[in-house]
């Protein structure tokens, strides 16, 4: 596996996982949000009131961080939004991403040969699967092959004649989709077959992935709280996904979504409103008033 920084500095990421609180504390200094789903609308925008709340933590001193599945060339032009400078966790924690910089601090690539021989026990248990990359790299593109839909139709995406043009650039991560078969089937099949080739995860609807072994948005979420002089108690997170569920883990307190998954739901500490309902900004606007 290639990595752009010693491998140790993997290892070195805080394993230890939070305990949990029984109810919201108001003293968080670090805020993650997951974005499609969570903090983003349907119609990939931030809501007035989402904006005004994260603009009032961070006048009180808190640390807003942006922890997403999509890769950094797919999170400046929102991070610019948001008026952010600063960090963000992409590629399901594969990338830490220096918004003001334009750079990657820390990125780690999905070894071609796991990656198609993950492919390959996968579609010898459930028939062929469509697949797309997104390559490593704050230029990096995201590569379809035939037949494979991208869940996001406002995301840009460069189709290619065939499997093999896939493997162009190193890649940091490798999306999946089945004609038949839904997400939740996918992934269990994917989990089964897969072992320490890769980590499975599904980050959204129609969005089964595979990254690298071990790396998962806790990993990268670790890295930046490290970077930051943050620790988990101080952290609280937000997500809708199972890819959050590492997230969790590693907070002191996780809030799902009204509209996430089952899963996890049922390891957070509170279910928010949708994010359609200003889930988040609900949760901010309480704890800032609890400061007071």
């Amino acid at each position: 596996m290639w990595v752009r920084c010693p491998y140790s500095l993997i290892m070195a990421a805080p394993t230890a996982y939070a305990a949990r609180t029984e109810s919201a504390r108001t003293d968080y200094a670090l805020i993650a949000t997951d974005l499609d789903g969570t903090l983003l609308r349907g119609d990939d925008t931030v809501s007035d009131r989402s904006l005004a709340a994260l603009a009032r933590v961070s006048a009180a001193g808190a640390r807003h961080l942006v922890v997403t599945g999509r890769p950094a060339p797919r999170v400046r032009p929102l991070l610019e939004f948001l008026g952010g400078g600063g960090l963000a966790v992409c590629g399901q924690g594969a990338q830490l991403y220096d918004a003001g910089a334009d750079r990657l601090l820390w990125s780690v690539t999905l070894d071609q040969e796991l990656a198609e021989t993950a492919l390959g026990k996968i579609e010898a248990e459930v028939g062929q699967v469509y697949a797309a990359v997104d390559q490593d790299g704050v230029d990096g593109l995201t590569l379809i092959e035939p037949g494979y839909l991208m869940p996001h139709p406002t995301l840009p995406a460069v189709r290619v004649d065939r499997r093999d043009d896939l493997w162009c650039a190193p890649i940091s991560k490798v999306l999946l989709r089945h004609p038949t078969l839904s997400d939740d089937e996918l992934a269990a099949v994917a989990r089964t077959v897969v072992g320490s080739l890769a980590t499975v995860t599904m980050s959204g609807p129609g969005t089964v992935e595979l990254q690298p072994c071990g790396i998962t948005k806790a990993t990268g979420l670790a890295l930046a709280a490290r970077y930051l002089g943050l620790s988990p108690q101080q952290t609280i997170a937000f997500g809708d996904m199972p890819n959050d569920i590492p997230m969790f883990d590693w907070a002191a307190y996780g809030v799902a979504m009204a509209n996430a998954h089952p899963e996890l739901k049922a390891v957070a500490d509170e279910i928010t409103l949708s994010n359609e309902d200003d889930g988040i900004a609900v949760v901010l606007e309480r704890l800032l008033a609890g400061a007071q």
